[in-house]
């Protein structure tokens, strides 16, 4: 008998520890009945936020020069198999360039298209200097362009107040830069509107 007094006290406490959140009564419920079911209470986990991988600023892109072509692969030549892979890019972009196809729908993709390895040409510019540059999109900037000239001279054109030029298949498409001061990733995001005559 006083064995099981003891076994008495020791599971009630147990269940006591076991479901703390059940009272006193339910418990001595639960001892008169044959069978008794021990419930498991598993722990909340805390929910560890994920810290987003930070990239460099600009400052360390800077010093690190991550955007700078190093004079040796400054050559015209060099980033002439970059143009081909641009121009079947734009080709499967706009579903091969038939003769029908309608110069509007070329004039919608090219302005949300990669234009790194297009040539472009400065057809119209308030700076004199720049009119006739020819050379291959190297790198394309919020505000400017960079292209590898024939002569392997690197040259930066600025996008405002000039007009560029872009020659593939018999279609000749004009960019006014003014209106292009996007960045690349932007541009294929923005819905361009119709307008009329623009000029410089």
């Amino acid at each position: 008998p006083q064995g099981t007094e003891k076994a008495k006290t020791f599971l009630h406490a147990f269940l006591k520890r076991s479901m703390p959140q059940v009272k006193d009564e339910a418990i001595q419920d639960m001892l008169t009945r044959k069978a008794v079911v021990l419930e498991h209470y598993a722990k909340k986990k805390t929910k560890q936020k994920r810290k987003k991988t930070k990239g460099f600023t600009a400052r360390q892109r800077r010093e690190l020069r991550l955007f700078e072509i190093e004079p040796e692969q400054q050559r015209y030549a060099l980033f002439l198999p970059l143009h081909e892979l641009w121009k079947q890019y734009l080709r499967d972009l706009c579903h091969g360039l038939k003769p029908d196809t309608q110069p509007h729908m070329i004039q919608g993709k090219l302005l949300k298209a990669d234009l790194h390895g297009a040539i472009v040409t400065v057809t119209k510019s308030k700076c004199p200097s720049y009119v006739g540059i020819t050379g291959i999109i190297l790198q394309e900037f919020k505000h400017i362009f960079k292209i590898i000239t024939k002569e392997d001279k690197l040259k930066v054109i600025p996008k405002r107040n000039n007009v560029f030029s872009l020659e593939l298949d018999g279609f000749i498409s004009y960019i006014y830069g003014s209106k292009f001061l996007l960045r690349a990733s932007e541009r294929s995001a923005k819905k361009f509107k119709l307008k009329g005559t623009l000029d410089l």
